[in-house]
Protein backbone atom coordinates (compact mmCIF):
# COMPACT_ATOMS: atom_id res chain seq x y z
CA UNK A 1 0.00 0.00 0.00
CA UNK A 2 2.82 2.47 0.82
CA UNK A 3 4.63 1.96 -2.33
CA UNK A 4 1.12 2.33 -4.69
CA UNK A 5 0.26 5.71 -2.56
CA UNK A 6 4.35 6.90 -3.27
CA UNK A 7 3.73 6.47 -6.90
CA UNK A 8 -0.08 7.70 -6.73
CA UNK A 9 1.82 11.35 -4.86
CA UNK A 10 4.40 11.51 -7.25
CA UNK A 11 1.66 12.36 -10.29
CA UNK A 12 0.09 15.22 -7.92
CA UNK A 13 0.54 18.89 -8.07
CA UNK A 14 2.04 20.95 -5.38
CA UNK A 15 -1.14 22.35 -4.63
CA UNK A 16 -2.98 18.90 -4.54
CA UNK A 17 0.15 17.68 -2.10
CA UNK A 18 -0.74 20.90 0.27
CA UNK A 19 -4.39 20.08 0.22
CA UNK A 20 -3.75 16.94 1.93
CA UNK A 21 -1.47 18.37 4.23
CA UNK A 22 -4.51 20.62 5.34
CA UNK A 23 -7.11 18.58 5.71
CA UNK A 24 -5.39 15.56 6.31
CA UNK A 25 -8.63 14.07 9.04
CA UNK A 26 -9.90 13.13 5.65
CA UNK A 27 -7.94 11.22 4.21
CA UNK A 28 -5.56 7.99 5.43
CA UNK A 29 -2.86 8.50 7.67
CA UNK A 30 -0.40 6.28 5.35
CA UNK A 31 -1.83 8.57 2.31
CA UNK A 32 -0.62 11.35 4.36
CA UNK A 33 2.52 10.16 4.92
CA UNK A 34 3.12 9.82 1.50
CA UNK A 35 2.32 12.98 0.96
CA UNK A 36 4.64 14.00 3.54
CA UNK A 37 7.43 12.36 1.61
CA UNK A 38 6.76 14.05 -1.87
CA UNK A 39 7.14 17.09 -0.51
CA UNK A 40 10.06 16.36 0.89
CA UNK A 41 11.75 15.00 -2.59
CA UNK A 42 10.37 18.06 -4.08
CA UNK A 43 12.13 20.36 -1.34
CA UNK A 44 8.65 21.67 -0.47
CA UNK A 45 7.96 20.12 3.13
CA UNK A 46 5.97 21.89 5.85
CA UNK A 47 6.92 23.01 8.84
CA UNK A 48 4.55 20.91 10.78
CA UNK A 49 5.90 18.31 8.92
CA UNK A 50 7.62 16.48 11.74
CA UNK A 51 4.81 17.27 14.34
CA UNK A 52 2.67 15.66 11.99
CA UNK A 53 4.94 12.53 11.19
CA UNK A 54 4.99 12.55 15.05
CA UNK A 55 1.02 12.39 15.20
CA UNK A 56 0.54 9.91 12.38
CA UNK A 57 3.27 7.28 12.35
CA UNK A 58 2.23 5.40 16.04
CA UNK A 59 -1.53 5.19 14.31
CA UNK A 60 -0.03 3.68 10.87
CA UNK A 61 1.84 1.29 12.85
CA UNK A 62 -0.99 0.03 15.04
CA UNK A 63 -2.95 -0.36 11.81
CA UNK A 64 -0.20 -2.45 10.47
CA UNK A 65 -0.43 -4.80 13.85
CA UNK A 66 -3.94 -4.55 13.66
CA UNK A 67 -4.25 -6.39 9.87
CA UNK A 68 -1.38 -8.99 10.59
CA UNK A 69 -2.97 -9.86 13.87
CA UNK A 70 -6.54 -10.39 11.90
CA UNK A 71 -4.61 -12.02 8.74
CA UNK A 72 -3.18 -14.52 11.52
CA UNK A 73 -6.07 -15.07 13.63
CA UNK A 74 -8.10 -15.92 9.57
CA UNK A 75 -5.70 -18.70 9.29
CA UNK A 76 -6.09 -20.56 12.75
CA UNK A 77 -9.55 -20.06 11.91
CA UNK A 78 -9.05 -21.84 8.85
CA UNK A 79 -6.44 -24.43 10.01
CA UNK A 80 -8.51 -25.39 13.42
CA UNK A 81 -11.73 -26.05 10.46
CA UNK A 82 -9.73 -27.80 8.60
CA UNK A 83 -6.26 -28.73 10.37
CA UNK A 84 -5.88 -32.62 7.92
CA UNK A 85 -5.71 -29.57 5.02
CA UNK A 86 -1.90 -29.66 3.02
CA UNK A 87 -0.29 -26.88 2.48
CA UNK A 88 -0.80 -25.47 -0.60
CA UNK A 89 2.80 -26.95 -1.94
CA UNK A 90 4.59 -25.15 -5.24
CA UNK A 91 5.73 -26.91 -8.72
CA UNK A 92 4.04 -29.46 -11.16
CA UNK A 93 2.56 -32.93 -9.70
CA UNK A 94 5.41 -35.84 -10.68
CA UNK A 95 6.10 -39.06 -10.25
CA UNK A 96 8.53 -39.15 -7.04
CA UNK A 97 12.13 -41.39 -7.91
CA UNK A 98 11.17 -43.54 -5.24
CA UNK A 99 7.87 -44.13 -7.25
CA UNK A 100 9.54 -44.57 -10.28
CA UNK A 101 12.23 -46.82 -8.83
CA UNK A 102 9.39 -49.18 -7.05
CA UNK A 103 7.55 -49.27 -10.42
CA UNK A 104 10.49 -50.46 -12.07
CA UNK A 105 11.49 -53.08 -9.68
CA UNK A 106 8.39 -54.42 -8.36
CA UNK A 107 6.47 -54.74 -12.38
CA UNK A 108 9.26 -53.66 -15.26
CA UNK A 109 11.44 -51.46 -15.86
CA UNK A 110 8.93 -50.52 -18.81
CA UNK A 111 6.48 -49.54 -15.70
CA UNK A 112 8.80 -47.12 -14.32
CA UNK A 113 10.32 -45.49 -17.52
CA UNK A 114 7.09 -44.75 -18.26
CA UNK A 115 6.06 -42.88 -15.21
CA UNK A 116 9.22 -40.54 -16.26
CA UNK A 117 7.76 -40.10 -19.62
CA UNK A 118 4.58 -38.77 -17.43
CA UNK A 119 6.73 -36.40 -15.45
CA UNK A 120 8.24 -34.86 -18.95
CA UNK A 121 4.97 -34.48 -20.50
CA UNK A 122 3.99 -32.70 -17.18
CA UNK A 123 7.02 -30.61 -17.64
CA UNK A 124 6.42 -29.75 -20.94
CA UNK A 125 9.49 -31.92 -22.14
CA UNK A 126 8.64 -33.61 -25.00
CA UNK A 127 12.62 -33.85 -26.41
CA UNK A 128 13.27 -35.57 -23.50
CA UNK A 129 10.40 -37.41 -23.20
CA UNK A 130 11.21 -38.96 -26.71
CA UNK A 131 14.40 -39.48 -25.79
CA UNK A 132 13.42 -41.89 -22.58
CA UNK A 133 11.10 -43.85 -25.14
CA UNK A 134 13.84 -44.80 -27.28
CA UNK A 135 16.14 -45.16 -24.37
CA UNK A 136 13.58 -47.86 -22.96
CA UNK A 137 13.43 -49.43 -26.40
CA UNK A 138 17.29 -49.97 -26.88
CA UNK A 139 17.32 -51.39 -23.66
CA UNK A 140 14.44 -54.04 -24.25
CA UNK A 141 16.02 -54.88 -27.08
CA UNK A 142 19.82 -55.50 -25.49
CA UNK A 143 18.45 -56.77 -22.17
CA UNK A 144 16.40 -59.47 -24.07
CA UNK A 145 19.47 -60.37 -26.11
CA UNK A 146 21.10 -60.90 -22.69
CA UNK A 147 18.90 -62.28 -20.90
CA UNK A 148 17.66 -64.87 -23.63
CA UNK A 149 22.05 -65.89 -23.76
CA UNK A 150 22.27 -66.33 -19.90
CA UNK A 151 19.22 -68.16 -19.79
CA UNK A 152 20.78 -70.82 -22.47
CA UNK A 153 23.84 -70.63 -20.93
CA UNK A 154 22.90 -71.25 -17.63
CA UNK A 155 19.21 -72.33 -17.34
CA UNK A 156 16.34 -69.61 -16.91
CA UNK A 157 16.34 -67.77 -13.54
CA UNK A 158 14.12 -65.04 -12.27
CA UNK A 159 16.96 -62.85 -10.89
CA UNK A 160 18.13 -62.31 -14.54
CA UNK A 161 15.07 -60.02 -15.20
CA UNK A 162 15.31 -58.34 -11.50
CA UNK A 163 19.29 -57.84 -12.69
CA UNK A 164 17.55 -55.46 -16.01
CA UNK A 165 15.68 -54.20 -13.68
CA UNK A 166 17.72 -52.91 -11.26
CA UNK A 167 20.13 -51.44 -13.81
CA UNK A 168 17.14 -49.48 -15.91
CA UNK A 169 15.84 -47.79 -12.15
CA UNK A 170 19.55 -46.85 -11.41
CA UNK A 171 19.81 -45.26 -15.37
CA UNK A 172 16.72 -43.38 -13.87
CA UNK A 173 17.83 -42.63 -10.60
CA UNK A 174 21.25 -41.36 -11.05
CA UNK A 175 20.84 -39.87 -14.76
CA UNK A 176 17.77 -39.41 -16.38
CA UNK A 177 16.17 -37.73 -13.01
CA UNK A 178 19.14 -35.24 -12.04
CA UNK A 179 19.48 -34.67 -15.92
CA UNK A 180 15.72 -34.21 -16.80
CA UNK A 181 14.72 -32.69 -13.54
CA UNK A 182 16.99 -31.70 -11.25
CA UNK A 183 16.57 -30.35 -8.05
CA UNK A 184 13.36 -27.92 -9.13
CA UNK A 185 10.13 -28.14 -6.71
CA UNK A 186 7.81 -30.52 -7.35
CA UNK A 187 4.73 -31.99 -5.46
CA UNK A 188 4.67 -35.30 -5.22
CA UNK A 189 1.82 -37.50 -7.55
CA UNK A 190 0.02 -40.36 -6.08
CA UNK A 191 0.83 -43.27 -7.30
CA UNK A 192 -2.14 -45.38 -6.98
CA UNK A 193 -4.41 -44.48 -10.58
CA UNK A 194 -0.63 -45.34 -12.48
CA UNK A 195 -0.60 -48.70 -10.26
CA UNK A 196 -4.16 -49.95 -10.96
CA UNK A 197 -3.25 -48.87 -14.80
CA UNK A 198 -0.23 -50.76 -14.91
CA UNK A 199 -2.84 -54.23 -12.77
CA UNK A 200 -5.18 -53.70 -15.22
CA UNK A 201 -2.88 -53.83 -18.34
CA UNK A 202 -1.05 -57.20 -17.02
CA UNK A 203 -4.50 -58.67 -16.70
CA UNK A 204 -5.79 -58.01 -20.34
CA UNK A 205 -2.42 -59.17 -21.26
CA UNK A 206 -2.75 -62.37 -19.11
CA UNK A 207 -6.56 -62.59 -20.68
CA UNK A 208 -4.99 -62.49 -24.02
CA UNK A 209 -2.09 -64.35 -23.92
CA UNK A 210 -4.02 -68.20 -24.94
CA UNK A 211 -5.88 -66.18 -27.79
CA UNK A 212 -2.74 -65.06 -29.16
CA UNK A 213 -0.64 -67.98 -28.80
CA UNK A 214 -3.40 -70.23 -30.33
CA UNK A 215 -3.40 -68.28 -33.35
Amino acid sequence: MAEEYAEKMSRKTLSELLLYVQNRAEYREDAVLAVLDELEKRGQAPQEATAIRAELLPIVEQQRQAQQAAQAQQVAEETAADPDAAPVAEGPALYSPGTIALFSMLISFIAGGALLVVNMVRLKESGKAFRLVLFMLGFLLAAAGVVNWLMMTYGPHLWFVSMVNLIAALAYLLYFWPQYVGARPYVSRHWLPALLVCLALIFGLYLLAPNLVGK
